[in-house]
């Protein structure tokens, strides 16, 4: 993540009619810190810098990747071996 200096904030908001008008200038911020783009005063979206997001991406992959090893450790047998017991047993039936 970025590192900022004490005077400067981790995001910024802006209303959307100022995103819309100045989209450049908020592309600009994107590049240091994230812009949530406000509508009615609630957060509608954010952007950040492509390497934010990349940053923000890597850690979810590799959390869902933790997630499936932890279940296969714990017995999960997978979608497909799990479909084909089903199928297995619905035949029986």
């Amino acid at each position: 993540m970025n590192i900022q200096s004490k005077n400067q904030t981790r995001s910024t908001s802006w209303s959307a009619k100022d995103a819309k008008n100045h989209f450049g200038s908020m592309l600009d911020e994107a590049m240091y810190k994230p812009v949530f783009v406000e509508k009615h005063g609630r957060r509608i979206a954010v952007v950040m810098s492509a390497h934010e997001y990349d940053l923000l991406e890597t850690i979810n992959d590799t959390r869902w990747v933790q997630a499936a090893q932890k279940a296969e450790r714990k017995g999960y047998i997978g979608k497909q071996k799990s479909a084909e017991l089903l199928k297995n047993i619905l035949k029986k039936s």
